[in-house]
């Protein structure tokens, strides 16, 4: 048994396989890798790690354990579920997952060959617990797989309060408690128990609201596409292979980017947070619908045509387009009248937020600062945008000016 001081939870018991997966180098290794990736741009004390964060999940699946009444061999799979869900990871939690998922295939829960073989394995099996069954866990797979990864799974439970009490943004406050208290399994099916709506509804929010401010804040954007640019061009230039980057933490990467010819301008930049600025940042509706869904290949031959136009040189010009947004979390299931409902059937909020995460995507253009105004009136012109989706220097310093004078005059006033 050990007992960890924690900066969410207080303090944290772990024991049994738990206690034991600890100490391998695969979860070790959760130490070196942040869990906001480049947030910590925008936010400087966003630095917690991976690591605490799955501690924090394992806190979390004890306690909904043990209010579900669940315990024994089944427990034991789900606690080593929850310290393991996330040594799937690569640098930089999320920014690089696309490019590593393009070359491997793999996501960050396809974790089967790191918890079936090494030490992570032996550990498992010196537990009598099937390695095969606890990566079916970490993927969401049976009935106590939503614990874990599902629509209200302990994950999501953790992150929200350990990111928003890290960057110091109150907006991902939810009542954790209150949340693993009222899980109940019916049917076989994890749902939240009757009165519990308004519950399920603040995930919604929380994660609504951290999404713009945190998540998606646009120097964190920013800096998450130069960091993937650098780890696409040490793929290709054969600096590193994929499953050499899927394994490596935060500072491999660094340093990989740092000592290769190729990436050295783009590590220097990140150092010293000389970023790319916004040249383009375009609301949804403005977007033509062709540009939604590309492929890489054809996000690099924009980048160049936009780049060609601009008379700039192609590194400098990244286009940034996200997914679709989604919100797993209206698919929770709630009693409601003695019935289990999709939230998103019974709560007016779900439409309302769902209109708000589509205004708050943004596809983005990013350039050197000297270069924005060039680069945006090129990527207009390339990408077919309405003028009113750009993002110009001038512009903005011409807002700027408009809201000094008033404030101006209103101190005269």
């Amino acid at each position: 048994m050990k007992t960890i001081k924690d900066s969410v939870h207080d303090h944290i018991v772990v024991d049994g396989v738990a206690r034991a997966l600890l100490d391998t180098p695969e979860v070790q290794r959760l130490r070196h890798i942040k869990q906001l990736g480049t947030v910590s741009l925008v936010y400087p004390s966003a630095n917690h790690t991976r690591f605490e964060h799955s501690l924090g999940v394992y806190h979390l699946a004890c306690e909904a354990l043990s209010q579900l009444g669940i315990e024994g061999r089944a427990a034991e799979r789900v606690h080593a579920a929850a310290i393991l869900h996330d040594v799937g990871h690569g640098p930089y939690s999320h920014n690089v997952e696309s490019v590593i998922e393009r070359h491997t295939g793999k996501y960050h829960e396809d974790v089967d060959d790191l918890v079936e073989q090494g030490p992570v394995g032996e550990v498992l099996r010196e537990h009598d617990l099937e390695p095969a069954r606890v990566s079916g866990l970490i993927g969401g797979e049976g009935q106590y797989g939503g614990l874990v990864s599902g629509e209200l799974d302990v994950d999501r439970m953790d992150y929200l309060v350990r990111d928003a009490h890290h960057t110091g943004v109150p907006y991902g406050t939810i009542d954790s408690g209150r949340l693993v208290r009222e899980l109940r399994f019916v049917d076989g099916e994890l749902v939240l128990g009757e009165g519990n709506v308004q519950t399920a509804e603040s995930l919604l929010v929380a994660r609504a609201l951290m999404n713009p401010t945190v998540y998606s804040h646009h120097v964190a954007r920013i800096g998450k596409s130069m960091l993937r640019r650098g780890a696409e061009r040490l793929i290709a230039n054969g600096e590193t292979t994929p499953e050499g980057l899927r394994r490596m933490d935060d500072h491999d990467l660094l340093v990989a980017l740092r000592t290769a010819d190729s990436t050295e301008r783009i590590a220097g930049r990140l150092a010293r947070r000389e970023l790319f600025k916004r040249a383009v940042w375009s609301e949804y509706r403005d977007v033509p619908d062709d540009l939604l869904e590309l492929s890489h290949e054809e996000t690099v031959e924009y980048e160049t045509a936009i780049a060609d136009r601009a008379g700039v040189d192609p590194d400098d010009v990244i286009l940034d387009v996200p997914a679709y947004p989604s919100m797993t979390e209206s698919t929770t299931r709630v009693i409601v009248g003695g019935e289990i409902r999709r939230l998103e059937e019974q709560s007016p909020l779900v439409r309302t937020l769902r209109g708000v995460q589509l205004n708050q995507w943004r596809l983005g253009v990013y350039a050197p600062a000297e270069a924005t105004d060039r680069v945006g009136h090129a990527a207009e012109a390339v990408l077919g945008l309405d003028t009113d989706g750009r993002l110009i220097s001038d512009a903005v310093r011409g807002l700027h000016t408009t809201l000094d004078r008033f404030g101006t005059d209103a101190k005269r006033e």
